[in-house]
This record gives C-alpha cells, sequence and structure tokens, in this order.
C-alpha cells in the first residue's frame, strides 16, 4: 500500500495512461506525418538545391565555352591586325623606295638640264667674248693701218662688180 501513497508512483500511472490516450487518438500518425512532410520540404529543397546548382554548373560551361571562343576570335583578330600592319609596312616601305627613285630620277633630269642651260650659257658668254675679241681686234687693225690690202682688193672688186 505504500505504493498506492508514493507520488512517484501515480506520476508513472499518469504518464502510461496520458502515453495510452495519445496513442488511441493518433497523436503518434499526426507527428509521423508532421515528420514526413518536413522530410519531404527538405526533400524538396535539395532537389531544387541540386536542380539550381546543375543549372549553374551548365551557365557556368556555357560561359566559359564563351570566353574560350572570344578569347580565340580576339586572338583571330590580333593576328589579322598585325598581318595587315605588316601588309601594310611593306606596301609603304615599297611607295617610298618608288617615290625617292621618282624624286632622284627628277634631280637627276633638273641637274641634266642646269648642266645644259649652263653649258649654253657658257657657250652664249663663249661666243659674245670671241666676237667682242674680234671687234676689238679688227677695230685696233683700222685704226693701226691707214688702209688694209684686203679692204683696198675688195673695194676694187665691189667697183668691177658694181659696173
Amino acid at each position: 500500500m505504500e505504493l498506492i501513497r508514493d507520488a512517484h508512483f501515480w506520476v508513472g500511472v499518469a504518464f502510461v495512461v496520458f502515453l495510452g490516450v495519445l496513442v488511441l487518438a493518433g497523436v503518434h500518425k499526426l507527428a509521423w506525418k508532421a515528420l514526413g512532410d518536413a522530410g519531404d520540404k527538405v526533400r524538396g529543397q535539395l532537389d531544387e538545391a541540386n536542380r539550381l546548382r546543375e543549372e549553374a554548373q551548365a551557365l557556368l560551361a556555357r560561359i566559359q565555352a564563351d570566353r574560350e571562343a572570344s578569347e580565340k576570335h580576339s586572338a583571330e583578330i590580333l593576328a589579322n591586325a598585325q598581318d595587315q600592319a605588316e601588309r601594310m609596312q611593306v606596301e609603304a616601305q615599297a611607295r617610298l623606295a618608288e617615290q625617292i627613285e621618282r624624286r632622284g630620277q627628277l634631280a637627276e633630269r633638273r641637274i641634266a638640264t642646269a648642266e645644259a642651260q649652263a653649258a649654253a650659257e657658257v657657250k652664249a658668254a663663249a661666243g659674245e667674248l670671241a666676237a667682242q675679241l674680234a671687234e676689238q681686234v679688227l677695230i685696233s687693225r683700222i685704226a693701226g693701218a691707214k688702209s688694209d690690202p684686203l679692204i683696198d682688193a675688195a673695194i676694187g672688186q665691189m667697183a668691177v662688180k658694181l659696173q
């Protein structure tokens, strides 16, 4: 009987009865359902996270492929630009060499023209000088001699020709 008076005993009995009532009421089914729903919710979130991760990986792979394609394209553009720059440099050098050649030929023609003109001027000056010297020689001969036998003979021939 002492057992009936013990408070711990009655607490134990109340607990067992409480558990029985919970089992009869189906609380354990509600608890399992709540845990299952929570598990389903977590599983859904994990599935969504995996799907998002896969999408992110696919997007990353596409971005990396685009980047590689862009780098390849930019390398091609750079190579084309370098080739074009080299071609332009070769063309510019050829045009410069051609222009230098033309200017050299033009300078040679100008020099030849200047030489010819100078030679003509020298000849003209020499002719003038010779004429002046001949004139001075003739003037000095005429002034020094009262009569020149050549002139006298020419005058005599003119008299015969005029008649």
